[in-house]
């Protein structure tokens, strides 16, 4: 069983303190690693590396930065299915979805890599003679990437992989949960040479207490975090005693709106996808689905008869699992929770609606509820389980107004065949992405932003690059007789 050290400054080093976190497994619940428990003062000597070393890495050409972040992608594919065996282990995927996380990292630091010469800045006129304007695009600083256990590699990816090219340097901290991916990736990083010291970071510990430490640091330039709204609200809270800043995705709502319009196999394989990848633990899962009423019936029975072919079990012991664990045993009191309440409130289950018969792990059966209440909390609250509810609509203002009302804002979705309907859905829902006849997983070139309370700023694509960037003006008087 291994033992993680910090990473601080090109070197492994022990943590100020003498606490260490157990790695569960969420299939078998056995602990498979342990990390250090990381200190206030750990962080500070992290931070303070990372400061110095970006005086010289924002200097490094443009270009060689962006060779070292493909570097880093094709030692992760030298590595695959190290990377992929360690993340079904620690997270719970099935290998299909461990396969595609691992790739798209892969793809990511590629992506991101071409860059490089892509990082412009520009020239504007100006007002007064003899004088040019010039804007600068520079790397902000110091980056505290704060990485969620749904998707540990590949959001890893996102942060290291950007701020590497923009010129900031980075103290990662890993989920407390799924830290032995993030781990790996230090490995390829330790042998590689032409990546200086103090550039890439690594501080494993809790939220509380080292997530907390790298907000309130007064040299981190900016915190990129993935997680939930209440964390989102604490880094935010921390982040302005020194006006340090945010860029948060939160937690999501996702509605996906299915018209008599659609072409149900189409609405339903997708809906399904995109309910049921990573066990219903994504930001960017269909969260609530608001079907016309005349389809209803025919929708929710296709559905059912999805949700029920599925295989639930350890993706590591069956490749053909289709559904894995909740990533903890409070995850599954949450899930579990959550549709009881339901029940509760008059929701009829259809099928599923209790925990998945196994004698270790977390696992819950996917389950789909109708009559449900828009306004119950399994409609208003994200699940982050493998449970849907579908409420009916007569009119597309009523399906447009029951997407938009909730305090959510990241992902969405519209099944129609009809033009019309696809367009109005488009304008008119509030959220940072709206997919059209098609799953709920975004591009490396896009921009992965939310509204609302889904979160601040964004990743991916260009615009992504341009939230680890700053803007300097200089305004160049010159004297054009001064030669003559």
């Amino acid at each position: 069983m291994k033992r993680h050290q910090l990473y601080i400054n090109g070197e492994y080093t022990d943590s100020t303190g003498n606490d260490w976190l157990d790695i569960i497994n969420p299939a078998t619940e056995e602990m498979i690693s342990q990390a250090q428990r990381g200190t206030n003062e750990d962080v500070d000597r992290a931070v303070q590396a990372a400061f110095e070393a970006q005086k010289s890495w924002e200097l490094t050409p443009n270009i060689e930065r962006g060779k070292i972040v493909r570097k880093l992608g094709e030692a992760i594919q030298e590595k695959r299915e190290t990377f992929i065996e360690l993340l079904q282990e620690e997270q719970g995927k099935d290998y299909e979805l461990a396969q595609g996380e691992v790739d798209l990292a892969i793809d990511y630091f590629q992506y991101m890599s071409e860059w490089a010469r892509r990082i412009e800045g520009e020239i504007v006129p100006s007002d007064r003679p003899n004088e040019n304007i010039y804007i600068y695009k520079k790397p902000i600083g110091v980056i505290a990437g704060i990485v969620p256990w749904n998707f540990p590699v590949f959001i890893l990816a996102r942060k290291v992989a950007t701020a590497l090219v923009t010129g900031c340097t980075i103290v990662l901290k890993p989920s407390q949960k799924t830290p032995n991916t993030a781990m790996a990736f230090t490995e390829i990083v330790d042998d590689m040479d032409d990546i200086p010291k103090g550039v890439y970071n690594v501080v494993t510990g809790t939220g509380s207490e080292v997530g907390d430490a790298l907000t309130r640091h007064e040299k981190i330039a900016m915190v990129s975090m993935t997680g939930s709204i209440p964390a989102g609200t604490k880094i935010m809270e921390a982040a302005a005693q020194n006006i340090t800043k945010v860029n948060l995705e939160l937690g999501g709502k996702a509605p996906a709106i299915v018209t008599k319009h659609a072409d149900l196999e189409v609405a339903v394989d997708n809906i399904v996808t995109s309910r049921l990848a990573n066990n219903g633990q994504a930001c960017t899962n269909a969260e609530r689905v608001y079907v016309h009423e005349d389809i209803a019936d025919t929708f929710v029975s296709k559905l059912k008869e999805s949700f029920e072919s599925k295989k639930i079990g350890d993706p590591r012991e069956n490749k053909d699992a289709d559904v894995g664990p909740l990533i903890s045993n409070e995850r599954l009191e949450a899930v579990s929770s959550m549709v009881e309440q339901a029940k509760e409130d008059g929701a009829k289950v259809v099928t599923g609606g209790e925990r998945a018969e196994s004698e270790k792990g977390y696992f819950y059966k996917p389950t789909i509820l109708t009559n449900v209440d828009h306004q119950s909390a399994i409609m208003q609250d994200e699940i982050f389980g493998p449970v849907i509810p579908i409420d009916t609509f007569k009119t597309l203002d009523e399906a447009i107004e029951k997407g938009n009302d909730t305090v959510y804002g990241l992902s969405s979705s519209v099944y129609t065949d009809d033009m019309n309907e696809a367009m109005r859905v488009i304008n008119e829902l509030k959220f940072g992405e709206t997919y059209v006849n098609r799953e709920n997983f975004e591009a490396v070139q896009g921009y992965h932003a939310g509204m609302r309370k889904s979160g601040l700023g964004g990743t991916d694509g260009k615009h992504g690059v341009e939230d680890f960037l700053v803007t300097q003006v200089v305004y160049m008087q010159y004297n054009k007789d001064k030669n003559e």
